[in-house]
């Protein structure tokens, strides 16, 4: 307790700025007789009288006396500071703790009706401020969803936990939104290692240096290792990436790298071999959904509550329906059992991130008044994920020409339609359907390389989007036509025979020759030659192969393979069970038997 200089009443010592700012009327400790004015007049010009120079506005004591009281001040004094005697000599903090900046600032006394509303600010949250997506993140290994890796049996998650020689240097490959910020920083919270976190679109080689030296500085003070988290990794050029290389392999750091492309390409080697490389799944729809799910029961309470505790026979799930409020389901999010949320969670096509801030957009609507769920929706922008230089681009025309090969035209259509709408060259589709109308239709259908060639010389001279429906009648024609790999094997097998010793450089033989010159035929080239037009149905004997190939075949008498689909006999038996269906379904049609 602290007496106070103004009015003689036991304050606590925490609070006396405060009292006085009040004039002495909050924060007694116990009554007291009212002082007099002249207590008040002599406490205030001793109290606010220093030896120090004079400030602007500040009086003498004799003045102060003569002048009139105005709540216990000289009114022609300056308001008095917050400042106590014991603080504003001595800049040692009271009992140890420094106060607030906001109690140490020179502020006009108050009125003693707003001084009763002084207190404690109220504290908003830590992350307020943040985006959905960031207040949601997991805080542990256990929240995380979705991701088998740091589940009860994940591989990482037990490398993690129960990993004996700390935790590896690896690289986190996976869609946006999955989780790997998440997860690498729950990795090191869980490890109790130091965590430092770059991004390599804004850290250069000298800070990653930096961070080294603190973090061996670090090793060697406290036995503490750091954890450098690198997200986008892949920007990182090789030479860049090349400065991980050292304190990697001593151990010195322990790197966690993030990329959405593949590490086989825009990761090097040398850094590679030195980290494990872990696949993150894409979200699904349910997984997507069970996170919006929880972020709206956290924005909304009471809006998903929990269902009450009680016992589940034979593995039934409890109903949660009836334990959802009577106003909860008059929330736009939670009508009809969530049926919007479900459409935000499908729209976010597995990614989060996405997901979180769909919810947080549609909250905002929620607010307005006389919105509906199709408003909410048409305030949606689909963006299409493709990337025209990353694994989209050829994972994409490999499905589209494989949809092709598989004579699915429906499938064909869709990625042909997926990569044009995402902003894809439509030549360059243009000329795998080229290639498509030789390596896989061939022989069975010539005319399909003239489509397609034609179609190549469409989309060059008219352009998109009027060129998609050229692409369109070529794609589905290739699909729909008969397939023949006899001339794409027997090339491929003339490349194989390449391949072994002593064929690539066989002798031509000499009737093979050309004979240009008068030295050449000298020589015997050309010699034998039967020009087959001047024979009778252009039939002659004549060996063309070099003479240790004659007999060698190449292209084969079948236009498909040999292998046997498994699948194709079960789809064939399983379609023979449905065959009495026709009759019935033939009598439907025509009833009368005709």
């Amino acid at each position: 307790m602290y007496a106070c200089p103004i009015c003689e009443k036991t304050v606590p010592e925490s609070v006396i700025n405060r009292h006085i700012d009040s004039n002495c009327t909050i924060f007694l400790d116990e009554p007291s007789p009212p002082p007099t004015q002249t207590q008040v007049k002599s406490k205030v010009g001793s109290f606010f009288t220093t030896p120090a120079p004079k400030r602007n506005g500040q009086i003498k004591s004799e003045d102060a006396g003569s002048s009139p009281l105005v709540n216990g001040v000289a009114s022609t004094q300056a308001a008095p500071t917050s400042r106590t005697p014991f603080s504003f000599f001595n800049t040692q903090p009271v009992n140890g703790t420094k106060r607030p900046a906001e109690e140490d600032a020179e502020t006009a006394i108050e009125q003693p009706d707003a001084a009763v509303k002084l207190g404690p600010p109220t504290k908003k949250p830590k992350n307020s401020h943040a985006p959905l997506a960031e207040r949601m993140r997991p805080q542990t290994l256990d929240d995380v969803t979705g991701q088998e890796l740091v589940g009860a049996d994940g591989v990482l998650r037990g490398l993690v936990v129960t990993g004996d020689k700390g935790i590896p240097s690896m690289i986190l490959w996976g869609p946006p939104g999955s989780g790997k910020t998440t997860i690498a920083r729950l990795i090191a919270q869980t490890a109790g290692t130091r965590f430092v976190e770059i991004n390599s679109t804004s850290s250069g080689v000298g800070e990653c240096k930096r961070i080294f030296d603190e973090a061996k500085n670090e090793l060697r003070l406290t036995g503490r290792k750091t954890i450098i988290f690198c997200d986008e990794i892949h920007r990182f050029s090789k030479s860049q990436q090349d400065v991980f290389l050292g304190p990697v392999e001593s151990g010195q750091v322990t790197l966690i790298g993030a990329t959405t492309e593949n590490p086989s390409f825009k990761v090097g080697n040398a850094l590679l071999s030195r980290c494990r490389t872990f696949t993150l799944s894409k979200l699904d729809e349910e997984h997507i959904f069970a996170i919006l799910k929880r972020a709206l029961a956290s924005e909304v309470p009471g809006l998903v509550p929990t269902p009450p505790p009680s016992p589940v026979d034979d593995g039934a799930t409890p109903d949660v329906k009836q334990h959802v409020s009577a106003s909860s389901s008059d929330h736009l999010l939670a009508r009809d059992d969530f049926a919007l949320l479900r459409y935000l969670a499908a729209f976010a096509d597995g990614d989060a991130r996405t997901g979180l801030n769909l919810v947080e957009l549609a909250l905002d609507l929620c607010r307005r008044p006389n919105i509906t769920a199709e408003d909410i929706k048409r305030s949606l922008t689909q963006t299409l994920v493709y990337d025209r230089a990353g694994d989209q681009h050829y994972d994409t025309i490999s499905a589209f020409h494989k949809s092709v090969r598989g004579s699915d035209p429906d499938a064909a259509l869709y990625y042909l339609a997926r990569m044009l709408q995402s902003g894809e060259d439509p030549l360059y589709v243009a000329r795998r359907m080229v290639v498509i109308a030789s390596e896989d239709v061939g022989l069975a259908d010539n005319t399909m390389l003239s489509l397609a060639t034609a179609a190549y010389s469409a989309a060059e001279k008219i352009g998109m989007p009027e060129c998609r429906i050229n692409l369109a009648h070529c794609a589905t024609a290739l699909a729909l036509a008969p397939k023949s790999i006899r001339s794409y094997s027997g090339l491929s097998a003339a490349y194989s025979a390449l391949k072994e010793p002593g064929v690539a450089g066989l002798p031509i033989p000499l009737q093979m020759r050309n004979a240009p010159t008068k030295l050449m035929k000298n020589l015997g080239y050309g010699v034998d030659y039967k020009y087959n037009p001047s024979y009778v149905n252009g039939e002659v004997v004549q060996t063309y192969l070099p003479e240790k190939l004659v007999g060698r075949k190449f292209l084969g008498a079948d236009d498909f393979g040999d292998k046997v689909d498994p699948d194709v006999k079960s789809g064939e038996e399983s379609s023979k069970l449905v065959e009495p269906a026709e009759p019935e379904e033939d009598l439907l049609l025509n009833p009368d038997g005709d």
